[in-house]
């Protein structure tokens, strides 16, 4: 069951890198037909183990597929938090303040203030 959980989630990082019909790398096609793709179901296909085999292959590509759902998973958070934090050029120290979740202090304004 496990090693189903991680396939589904190595394809999901797949769709989530945006191979779709118009984006991606691969104009025009969907996710799954790329080469990816197809190796990771390949891969898993060769490596099915029955209920009574011990491989220990199957366990190598079960470390190195969730080694690399990882990598997937944090590359896809990386950018996300690049693209907030660093693709909107300069801001005012207000906006920057809000960003990291302070507040400016106010200047001191009323009466006795404007001479």
């Amino acid at each position: 069951m496990a090693a189903l959980r991680l396939v589904r989630g190595l394809l999901k990082e797949l769709r989530s890198l945006g191979l779709g019909p118009d984006s991606g790398p691969v104009q025009g096609h969907s996710y799954r037909e790329t080469a990816a793709y197809t190796y990771i179901l390949q891969q898993f296909r060769k490596n099915q183990v029955t209920s009574g085999k011990l491989c220990r292959a199957h366990h190598e590509l079960y470390h190195q597929a969730s080694t690399y759902m990882c990598l997937l998973q944090s590359v896809r958070q990386h950018l996300a938090l690049h693209q907030e934090y660093h693709s909107k050029g300069d801001r005012s120290p207000h906006e920057v303040a809000q960003l990291v979740g302070l507040k400016l202090p106010q200047q001191p304004g009323g009466k006795g203030w404007e001479k």
